[in-house]
C-alpha cells in the first residue's frame, strides 16, 4: 500500500504541475477522446446510463478513474464504496479536478470534469453512507479506470 501512496503522490503532484502550467499558458485547448453516440448522450448531452449495467460498478481494483473524454484523474480506488445505488460512487475526488453546479432543476448538484465540463453525474451530501458524508454518483460510461500496475507501467516504476 505505501508504493500506492507514493504512485499515487506523483501522479497527483505531475498533474498538478500540468494544470498549473496550462493555466499560465492561457490555458491551450485540451485535446478530447472521440466519443461514441451513447458517451455523447451522457457526457455532453448530461444524460444517465442504466443502473446496474455500467462497468465500473462493481470494479474493486486498484488505480485511478479518469473522465473518458480528456483523460484528467478524477477518483481514487481508495474513494470508491459500495452504495448499492447501481452506479459507482465515491465519497471523496481529487481536489480541484471535479466542479459541482446546481443542476438544471435546481434540486440536485451536478458533478463535471474540471478540464472539460463532461457530465460525471451527480452528487448527494447527508445520506451518512462514509463518515465524508458525500456520495459522488458517476456514470461508469463517463469514466476510464486505470490500474495501479498500468500506472506504474506507464511511470516507469514497475
Amino acid at each position: 500500500m505505501t508504493n500506492f501512496i507514493k504512485l499515487f503522490s506523483f501522479f497527483i503532484l505531475s498533474i498538478t504541475f500540468t494544470t498549473c502550467t496550462m493555466a499560465q499558458e492561457e490555458k491551450k485547448e485540451v485535446k478530447l477522446n472521440t466519443l461514441t453516440a451513447e458517451e455523447k448522450r451522457v457526457i455532453i448531452d448530461k444524460g444517465t446510463e442504466w443502473a446496474y449495467r455500467g462497468e465500473y460498478t462493481d470494479n474493486k481494483s486498484e488505480g485511478f478513474y479518469i473522465c473518458k473524454q480528456c483523460n484528467f484523474p478524477l477518483y481514487t480506488s481508495e474513494d470508491k464504496f459500495e452504495s448499492h445505488c447501481g452506479w459507482p460512487s465515491f465519497d471523496d475526488e481529487i481536489e480541484n479536478h471535479v466542479k459541482k453546479i446546481t443542476d438544471a432543476d435546481g434540486m440536485r448538484t451536478e458533478i463535471v470534469c474540471a478540464r472539460c465540463d463532461g457530465h460525471l453525474g451527480h452528487v448527494f451530501v447527508g445520506e451518512g453512507f462514509t463518515k465524508k458524508d458525500t456520495r459522488h454518483c458517476v456514470n461508469s460510461i463517463s469514466l476510464k479506470f486505470i490500474t495501479k500496475e498500468e500506472l506504474e507501467k506507464q511511470n516507469g516504476t514497475k
